[in-house]
């Protein structure tokens, strides 16, 4: 007779939850792993697939590629919809599967502080498809604008604002300047792309706020040299399409990106248990659940503090040092052995501007521009996934720094940009308008019998 394995089930594939399911493998205990989509994504790289420097594929991995040979682990596609913590089963849409160990690593989404009819207007980075779509829509800008400037129209304002400087927007921002300035200043005839202006709007004191004071100013001051206007205390009041409203000060946008904030998934109230106002998960110092000792909440899912009474960030290493801890507080349990409180282990902060630009954090040791840029360079590279990807990412690079070149400039989808207005004539002859209405925050088209701008 075959021997009856605990099931410990890790929902979302992403860093605590791969490191929970690469600990657990090597325990006796069958693992399923649920994910909606079918790879892990290197999230600190995911502004660089939305500034054309490298491709999806170079920073995603299958999960069923990233967890092959381990015989106990098995892999199902599907979203989940909720749980039943009494009968120990978590609910998909077509079955429901039974778990002794739960642990719940279904991360974080963009947060528009209430305002999600914003969110079509401004998109924000966190998948894939969120970085092809910011692709599709910063190339695009140039495009629509070199067309209506040969038709003869005015030349519009290519302004790109991005809304948020942590790390997330400055690495938006530092990139875009490059693109704008040294990337594509020779390949259109009726533009000057140097022209383009990159705003990023802060509506706290100070950018990298997580960072030290003196980080912070250095920060700014490269972001200047690289001719981004960095403005802190602006606080975005509204956002329509083709602009960002501070009070009553309304800045033109051909491109609006969103940076300024997060809030965990869903998931975390289908567990009943107390939230915190981000919707995170208010565990106990071991990760678990409070009243459910099988349940176990890591990543931006989870409201965990360190010893001085702060809030973990929600990055990389706070979920990979948790999922390795919940890993070995079910091998405690499966022992009957105590189990240790999670303490996080702070091995600094990098954050990168643009071109040999960057700031890094180690405890009391700062290190700012080439050097911290070097030091966020290998230690990202380290860190992806596959031999192959760190080899082809470093060639990328390498040569995008000797020669300013971005490869993968592909604008898929849409040609069409909210809050964008262009006359031009159409291919055959008919005449196509399109105009903004800025009572209804809607752009219509007046088209012939023919033809229809798409």
């Amino acid at each position: 007779m075959a021997e009856i394995r605990p099931r410990a089930v890790v929902i979302g594939a992403g860093f605590g939850g791969l490191q929970a399911a690469r600990a657990l493998a090597k325990l006796p205990i069958q693992v399923t792993i649920i994910d909606r989509k079918n790879h892990h994504t290197f999230q600190p790289l995911l502004y660089q697939v939305a500034t054309a420097g490298i491709s999806p594929a170079e920073i995603a991995a299958p999960i069923r590629w990233i967890l092959r040979g381990r015989k106990n682990i098995e892999v199902l596609l599907g979203e989940v919809k909720g749980f039943d913590l009494g009968r120990r089963v978590v609910k998909l849409p077509e079955l429901e599967v039974p778990y002794d160990y739960l642990i719940v690593a279904a991360g974080a989404r963009h947060s528009y502080f209430g305002r999600p009819e914003w969110e079509p207007l401004a998109p924000g980075l966190k998948t894939v498809e969120d970085a092809l779509e910011i692709r599709r829509r910063v190339l695009l800008a140039f495009e629509l604008a070199e067309r209506q400037t040969l038709a003869g129209g005015p030349s519009p304002p290519l302004n790109f604002v991005i809304v948020g400087a942590g790390p997330t927007g400055v690495e938006l921002a530092g990139t875009l300047a490059e693109i704008a300035h040294r990337v594509l200043r020779h390949e259109f005839v009726s533009i000057d792309p140097r022209r383009a202006r990159i705003v990023l709007l802060e509506g706290g004191p100070r950018i990298l706020p997580s960072y030290a004071p003196d980080l912070s100013r250095s920060a700014v001051r490269q972001l200047h040299r690289l001719g981004v206007e960095v403005r802190e205390s602006a606080m975005v009041t509204a956002v329509e399409p083709g602009a960002v409203w501070i009070d009553k000060e309304s800045i033109p946008a051909a491109v609006i990106l969103w940076a300024a904030g997060v809030s965990a998934s869903p998931l975390g109230k289908e567990l009943g248990a107390p939230i915190d106002r981000a919707g995170r998960v208010l565990v106990k110092p071991d990760l678990s659940l409070p009243g459910h000792p099988e349940v176990f909440v890591i990543g931006d899912l989870a409201a965990v503090k360190d010893e001085k009474g702060n809030l973990l960030p929600g990055v990389a290493p706070v979920a990979m040092q948790q999922g390795r801890a919940v890993a070995k507080n079910i091998a405690a349990a499966l022992h009957n052995q105590p189990r240790p409180d999670f303490h996080y282990v702070d091995k600094g902060s990098l954050a990168t501007i643009g071109r040999a630009a960057a700031v890094a954090q180690f405890r009391k040791l700062h290190v700012s521009g080439y050097i911290a840029w070097l030091s966020w360079l290998f230690v990202h590279i380290f860190f992806l996934i596959g031999f192959r990807n760190r080899l082809i990412v470093l060639i990328q690079w390498a040569w995008s720094y000797i020669t300013y070149e971005r490869g993968a400039r592909l604008i898929t989808g849409d040609t069409w940009l909210p809050g964008w207005t262009d006359s031009r004539k159409s291919g055959a002859g008919g005449q196509v308008l399109e105009f903004h209405d800025h009572k209804t925050g809607t752009v219509a088209e007046l088209e012939d019998s023919q033809h229809r701008i798409v």
